[in-house]
């Protein structure tokens, strides 16, 4: 296990459940992950829930706005990515080509944050830390440990995030015949990717893809499919990397679970 008490600029610092049940979203991912769940009061009814590992924060949940469920946003995760200052952040965002759908403002004494979406239409928000620095916790079950960006336009968006968080984007050299996933590098520290475009899914709007850490896929698949989930990806293994799936959970927000193998 790894506390966290720092995130560099540029890594993804934070994971956000809006769901349609909060309720139902806190015992399912308690069950399954064993994340303890923190209700924080936010006004008549309403609660932001922090969930917990060993004591320290590893995610969290809302419920959807209003105005979101008539736009008809479905439930989701959303991923927070570490910035110096939001608001210099929400300028470079603009100049590489994104839209901005909330300006930078504080959240109380916890930090500053603006909500952005790349040229290619994922939304995903920076974060930066006054107060409460993000995630606490990484290196153990249940815990963020990657995540993909699914476009129909990777290299658009690409030079977004490069311009806008300089991230180095790769492609992965070690396939044979070549896979077209590129991977992200933040500083020293791969973080992330940018699968191929399937073409048999034309229709999925671009959305960031969350991996949270498992020691046995399959197991956590299997609890998962007792919990209620569906699964658009049934476990599977990458040569050399590890096993993973993607999992719809009971609401319908989509995420990974991701098993590492050691490498041959």
């Amino acid at each position: 296990m790894a506390n966290i008490d720092k995130h560099q600029p540029g890594s993804f610092c934070w994971i956000e459940l809006a769901t349609t049940d909060q309720n139902a979203a806190k015992k399912f991912y308690s069950s399954l992950f064993g994340w303890e769940a923190n209700d924080m009061p936010m006004g008549p009814g309403d609660f932001y829930t922090i969930f917990r590992l060993q004591g320290r924060d590893a995610a969290a949940g809302c419920t959807l706005r209003p105005d979101q469920r008539s736009q008809g946003v479905p439930p989701h995760w959303m991923i927070y990515i570490a910035v110096d200052n939001a608001d210099a952040a929400v300028t470079r965002a603009t100049n590489a080509g994104g839209k901005v759908f909330a300006p930078a403002f504080d959240v109380m004494e916890a930090g500053r944050m603006a909500v952005l979406q790349d040229p290619t239409g994922a939304t995903f928000c920076v974060w930066q830390p006054k107060k409460n620095t993000g995630i606490g916790i990484g290196g153990v079950d249940g815990t963020l440990c990657w995540a993909d960006l699914n476009t129909p336009n990777p290299d658009r968006a690409g030079k977004f995030y490069s311009d806008m968080l300089g991230w180095k984007i790769s492609a992965d050299t070690d396939d044979d015949p070549p896979s077209g996933y590129s991977h992200i590098q933040n500083g020293e520290e791969f973080i992330g990717g940018i699968p191929p475009v399937r073409p048999n899914n034309p229709r999925t709007p671009a959305h960031w893809l969350p991996y949270f850490q498992v020691s046995n896929c399959d197991a956590t698949a299997g609890k998962a499919k007792q919990l209620g989930a569906k699964f658009y990806l049934e476990p599977m293994t990458m040569e050399n990397v590890g096993r993973f799936a993607i999992v719809a959970d009971p609401q319908g927000a989509v995420f990974a679970i991701f098993q590492s193998m050691p490498r041959k």
